[in-house]
Parts: structure tokens; sequence; C-alpha cells
């Protein structure tokens, strides 16, 4: 018997691992599709920022966001206190003597949520690409990822004030997406768009991505990785139940992105009179998106129906955000932020647990503290030191030395021109 308790206790540390490397190798998706949809003078710009921000939310995670978010002893549950490092791994008696409560390395758990927060600040990334000093991003990823996620973090996953009213996301529309376009929003309203992206009378004159196949290898990897950060938290898999709840998650993931790719395309087409690629790939991870509050309660045709509903909120929502004059590069706050809000919702249509009112209290909390930190956090780096680059830089794009490329001529109203 004790054979067996180790032979699980490793099999779902393991499986918790292996999805956490799954949920890692998103940052190459995200790094891959943001570096594809803006301009090519700007790839060095977006690479360094992603690959920079998984190494900040790694070390402020370990530092404090992983103690804040699941302290040994909260001081409430709205406040966790502020906690530091990760604490003692489980030992073999912890384990035996846990009835089956303790079933994963402490480590293990450790590993699986720091990528989680390198994903949220991703979000960020990409939606002030193009236009933000590389300094001030990095620093708004120290207070993201050790303190503004973690302490939102708390009140779900960690125990706090959400998770004891009944509020519900499986895997983070909310906790995680949401969060990051929250985060995404505030940082755009103080940067103001990119140069030529508004002409006058209201003009929005498209600037177009550099390299499509490598957004499209993105979407993929994202698309992969997906399978980890959905059925990873399941947190088991090493009994029958838990092992058939881990298959639907990978089935209901896959098919909400496939519900919401086809519906992005459709609507795309009926809007536009062809098809559009961009919308299309916001289409796939919009469909994620949609069914990662709920990937396991909901029949795989219904995963795909909230994925496809998902895909054409996301079509409408890029362009109403360009009718605000808020320059999504790469349509993040659409993506994460108001198809979150409608994955956070769609868990009532498929888990009898969920409550309308207290999903929407979720959903106006994680907003309005996130929103509000952010915008705070944001606006103390644009007074200290600024946030966005120069005129020349934007101009020239910051690779601009390095690739050897012409400078791009300034944007017109007509459009961008090389």
């Amino acid at each position: 018997m004790d054979k067996l308790v180790q032979l699980s206790y490793a099999l779902d540390t393991f499986y918790f691992l292996m999805s956490g490397a799954l949920v890692m190798w998103m940052a190459a998706g995200f790094a891959m599709l943001e570096s594809g949809l803006v301009r090519a003078k700007n790839t060095t710009e977006i690479l360094t920022k992603n690959i920079a921000l998984f190494a900040i939310a790694c070390v402020m995670y370990l530092l404090v966001g992983y103690g804040i978010m699941y302290p040994d002893a909260a001081v409430n549950s709205v406040w966790p206190g502020v906690g530091f490092l990760i604490g003692p791994e489980h030992t073999v008696e912890e384990v035996m003597n846990s009835d089956g409560k303790t079933y994963y390395a402490k480590l293990a758990d450790f590993f699986f949520q720091v990528v989680f927060v390198a994903t949220a600040m991703s979000i960020v990334s990409g939606a002030v690409a193009e236009r933000m000093k590389l300094w001030s991003f990095l620093t708004f990823a120290v207070v993201m990822t050790g303190f503004i996620y973690p302490l939102q973090g708390f009140w779900k996953w960690g125990g706090g004030f959400l998770d004891e009213m009944g509020f519900l996301d499986f895997a983070g529309s909310g906790v995680v997406h949401m969060t990051g376009a929250s985060a995404a929003l505030a940082g755009v309203m103080l940067l103001g768009p990119r140069r030529g992206k508004y002409g006058e009378n209201g003009a929005i004159n498209p600037i177009p991505g550099c390299n499509m196949p490598m957004a499209t290898l993105g979407t993929f990897i994202l698309w992969m990785g997906w399978f980890g950060f959905n059925g990873g938290s399941e947190l088991k898999i090493s009994d029958i139940g838990e092992a058939n709840s881990v298959a639907m998650v990978f089935v209901n993931t896959n098919m909400a992105a496939a519900g919401g790719l086809i519906a992005a395309l459709m609507t795309a087409h009926f809007l536009f009179g062809k098809a559009d690629l961009s919308m299309i790939l916001n289409g796939a991870l919009a469909g994620l998106v949609a069914i990662t509050a709920e990937p396991l309660t909901p029949a795989p045709l219904l995963a795909v129906i909230i994925g496809a509903v998902g895909g054409v909120l996301v079509v409408f929502a890029i362009l109403f955000m360009d009718k605000l004059k808020i320059d999504d590069p790469v349509g993040a706050i659409s993506v994460h932020g108001v198809v979150g809000i409608w994955g956070v919702i769609a868990v009532c249509l498929s888990n009898p647990d969920a409550k309308f009112l207290v999903q929407l209290t979720g959903i106006v909390t994680i907003f309005g503290f996130v929103f509000i930190a952010s915008l705070i956090t944001w606006f103390v780096i644009k007074s200290m030191i600024g946030i966005r680059v120069s005129e020349e830089d934007e101009y020239n794009g910051v690779d601009f030395s390095e690739c050897g490329m012409e400078a791009y001529p300034e944007f017109t109203a007509e459009g961008s021109k090389r």
C-alpha cells in the first residue's frame, strides 16, 4: 500500500511538472505570435520583452509572489500577508499521513504556478508593443508578477474571499487572462496609440504584421501549450476518474479552439468579404480563453459553442477597440479580456455549482483591482522614467541598427508605406 501511495505521488508530480513545461512552452508561442504581428523593425524589441519578462516572473514569484498567493496562514480572506520563498518540501511521513490530500510535490506546484504568472505578463507585452520603453515595461513586470497577480490570485486559488463565495475559474479565464488584459488596458490608455495608427475624422490606418507564418506558428504553439494549461489544472491523473477528467479537459480545450477559429473565420468573411488570417488566429486563441474557466463539465459540442461565441466576440471586440482608439497591435485585450469575461460567465452553462451573480462579482473584483493597481503603477513609472520611446526610436525601430534595415517612412493618412 505504501508503494502504491508513493507511486501515485510520483505520477501526479510528474504530470504536474510536464504540464508546467507545456505552459512554459507557451512563452515561445507568445513570442512568435507577437513578433509576427508587429513590424519587422520591432521584432527584437518584442522578443527581448518576452524572454526577459519570463525570467523576471520566475524570480519575483519565487521571492514573494508564491508566498502571497499561497500563504501558510493568511491574515484574512482579503489580505494574505507577505510571504517569502516557497517553504519546505513535503516529507514522506506527511504524504503518507495525509489521507491522499497531499498528492504532488510542493515544488511542482510552484513550477506550475510560476509559468501561469509569466503567461499573464506575456499578455501585456503584446498590447504595448512597438512604443514602450524596455526598462519601463520590465519595471512593471516586477510589480505585476510579484504583487498584483499574486494578490488577486490568492482571492480565488489561494482560498480567499472569492473562493469562499463560490467563484469558479478552473484554469484562469479571469485569474490569468482577464488579469493580464486589465493590466494591459491600463498601460495602453496611458501610453497612447502608435504614430500613424489613427488619422483625422476617425480614420483607422492598418499596420500589418511583418511575418504571418511566424504568427501562425506561435498560435499553434499556444494551442499545444494550452493542453498543459487546462489539463494540468486538473492537478491529478493517478486514478481512473481523474484520468477520464483529464481526457475530457484535453478534448474540450481542443474543440473550443476549433470552434473559435471557425467562428472568427466566418465572422471576418461576413464583415470584410474575405478571410483575415490575424482574426482567424485570434479566433483560435479566443476559443481557448473562453473554455479555460470551465473545460471539464461541458460536453464537447458545448465546448465548440463556447469557443465559437468567443471567436465571434473577439472580431467585434478588436474592431470596437479601434473605434475607441485603443491601439492593441496583437488584439491581446480583446482576446484575453473581453473573451476572458465571456469564459467566466460561460461556466454557468455547464457547471450547476456556478452562480451568475457570483461569477459577475469575480469579474468586477478582478478587473477593478488589477486595472486600478496597474494604472497607478504605470502612472508612477511614467512620472519617474517615462513609458514611451522617443519619436526617433519609434520611427526607426529599436532593432533598426542591428538588422540593417531601411527606415520605414512615416505613416500617412493613406496607411503604412515602406
